[in-house]
């Protein structure tokens, strides 16, 4: 069974930053497509950032671009995503989704392909 646990979110000032990590237990992440979504609430679940598991390409929403910057660290089978200048609007639950096959790493993000959630993380960008 594919699992994913999210660590790292909490409590943070405007300015401030966060990493966020998502570790897989069950299955090697490496041969996975990884994706950051958020949903803050009463707004529907976006795309934050995805890298493939190919050639480590990268996308990120455009709310998140020069900010945000996900990686992944296959020997410890987690990816992150290191998150600066955190400002209120990024207040949400940070979801890590995997995904074996994906059409493209933006459609994973925009489209939400994946075969795994996990459970979320709290992320809080307040004064």
């Amino acid at each position: 069974q594919l699992q994913l646990v999210e660590s790292g979110g909490g409590l943070v000032q405007p300015g401030g930053s966060l990493r966020l990590s998502c570790a897989a237990s069950g299955f090697s992440l490496d041969s996975y497509a990884v994706g950051w979504f958020r949903q803050a609430p009463g707004k529907a679940r976006e795309g934050v950032s995805c890298i493939s598991s190919s050639d480590g390409s990268t996308y990120y929403a455009d709310s998140v671009k020069g900010r945000f910057t996900i990686s992944r660290d296959n020997a410890k089978n987690t990816v992150y995503l290191q998150m600066n200048s955190l400002q209120p609007e990024d207040t949400a639950v940070y979801y890590c989704a995997a995904a074996s096959s994906i059409t493209t790493i933006q459609n994973m993000c925009v489209m939400y392909e994946r075969d795994s959630w996990g459970q979320g993380s709290q992320v809080t960008v307040s004064s």
